[in-house]
């Protein structure tokens, strides 16, 4: 079992499948040593299970659970494309949150991305990141996060 497979298991994580893409896109690009993931909302088999605005339909404790989910899905996006172990550092992380009018918690919400990805690479999960309020996002997902990684 990999170093990165052996510390999501101590998480108590299981890397999923990649989401299917919505449109004409790739999860995920190699180039030279870096991976840039396309936007990976919290999809588990196959479904999004919370819809809504955050601030509104959806707690900012349910977007941060949500921003994991989104961000274990990035992993997945990167793991297709390269090995886990592979992976030098995080280097950016965007989070987009689906905000209801007046809500501003966004950095707390794309804290479940970060925290995750800090778990799981430790200090080499130490990012720089952007996260952003927007008025709505694809299937109305209150979360979508993408990452880009550098790689040996």
């Amino acid at each position: 079992m990999s170093k990165i497979a052996e510390k999501l298991a101590e998480l108590g994580l299981t890397l999923p499948t990649v989401p299917a893409p919505v449109a004409a896109y790739v999860p995920a690009v190699r180039t030279g040593s870096y991976v840039y993931t396309s936007g990976q909302l919290p999809i588990v088999e196959g479904k999004l299970g919370v819809t809504g605005l955050v601030g509104a339909e959806v707690s900012a404790e349910t977007g941060y659970e949500l921003a994991r989910v989104a961000g274990l899905n990035a992993l997945a996006a990167v793991a297709s494309v390269v090995d886990l172990d592979d992976v030098v550092r995080v280097v950016k992380a965007v989070g987009f949150v689906a905000s209801a009018p007046g809500f501003t918690g966004q950095p707390g919400v794309v804290n479940g991305a970060s925290e995750l990805f800090g778990a799981v690479f430790g200090d080499a999960g130490k990012h720089a990141r952007s996260a952003v309020g927007v008025a709505v996002l694809p299937l109305n997902a209150p979360v979508e996060v993408e990452l880009i990684v550098e790689v040996r």
